[in-house]
């Protein structure tokens, strides 16, 4: 089944692009949360008109992703867990520490954006990359101390 993208969607396409999907997917995922349309001779005649809205959309959207990014670079993040004689937490550091973290400190992150290969599981410092945009990523260092 071709579908428009009216959003992005990770490992599928962008914005205004038209993809082949399985038609359950499209039907019972993409369609109902407005992330997609089909790809009917009406719906690719008004893609023609939308994609000039989309270009100045995503012009906008990747220059407010490149000036969070900049203020995001000298971020230090510092959680306190407790953990063993080891160091290993008892828990773990998970994507949605790191964005209550970083709304403490004034920064509206979506989880879904911080990209956490693993959750955290011992102390010590990291790098959390967080992906704004398509090709911006900003990275935040965590620090993970033992708590008192």
């Amino acid at each position: 089944m071709q579908i428009i993208l009216q959003e992005d969607v990770e490992k599928l396409g962008n914005r205004g692009e038209i993809v082949d999907v399985a038609p359950g997917y499209a039907r019972n995922f993409l369609l109902p949360r407005k992330l997609a349309m089909e790809a009917t001779p009406g719906n690719l005649k008004q893609l023609e008109r939308m994609r000039v809205g989309y270009a100045k959309k995503e012009a906008t959207e990747k220059d407010a992703a490149t000036k969070q990014a900049a203020l995001l670079a000298g971020v230090t993040l510092t959680l306190s867990r407790k953990a063993g004689e080891t160091d290993h937490l008892f828990g773990s550091v998970t994507t949605g520490d790191v964005a209550e973290a970083l709304a403490a400190q004034g920064f509206e992150i979506d989880k879904r954006k911080i990209q956490l290969p693993d959750s955290i599981k011992l102390l010590g410092e990291y790098e959390v990359p967080i992906k704004l945009y398509r090709e911006v990523v900003a990275s935040v260092k965590l620090t993970v101390q033992r708590e008192a």
